[in-house]
């Protein structure tokens, strides 16, 4: 007693609906591919902008640093950089600054450190006076020490925000050194 389907009964073949499961399956697996490479694109840039952000906020430190030197020598050479710090926006007494590369990280110490970038693979300071050298002072004598150079330069070779190495400078001008009035 077969009989035969009437007009308003008719469905989908097993087939059809194997067609049809086959077809949104391949649908989500794309679109999930889709979605995390986007979740990958966007860890990566997450990544680069912190990096950079890292970077800008390590130079704007050291500028800020070295606008306000105060009275006192500056002395450095190599990875390392010291100097004396005003502190007018919190009104506070000068304050001893030190710059130094340890364990592939720079720090600045004033007074406790302060991790300022990491994945450094080399710091180099210059002076300059009448030309870049890599010492100051140029001397041990009492005279050089009372001197300033006209500015400071860092070079930093890190690693930039793709991963790959780039090599920044900045070079800061420093303000004219008062002379000290000699004691009466």
């Amino acid at each position: 007693m077969n009989r035969r389907p009437e007009a308003g009964e008719s469905g989908f073949t097993l087939i059809e609906l194997m067609i049809s499961l086959g077809l949104f399956a391949l649908i989500a697996v794309a679109g999930l591919a889709l979605v995390d490479g986007i979740l990958r694109v966007n860890g990566r840039t997450e990544a680069r902008l912190d990096r950079l952000a890292a970077l800008q906020r390590t130079m704007f430190v050291l500028t800020s640093d070295l606008d306000q030197v105060a009275s006192g020598s500056i002395e450095g050479g190599g990875d390392r950089l010291s100097f004396v710090r005003s502190a007018p926006g919190t009104g506070g007494t000068a304050t001893q600054v030190r710059y130094a590369l340890a364990g592939g990280t720079l720090i600045r110490a004033a007074p406790g450190p302060q991790l300022l970038l990491p994945g450094v693979v080399t710091a180099r300071w210059r002076f300059w006076d009448r030309g870049w050298i890599d010492r100051w002072p140029i001397d041990d004598s009492s005279e050089a020490k009372a001197r300033w150079p006209r500015a400071i330069a860092l070079d930093v070779q890190a690693a930039g925000p793709g991963g790959a190495p780039v090599t920044l400078r900045r070079v800061v001008t420093l303000p004219a050194r008062a002379q000290e009035a000699p004691p009466q």
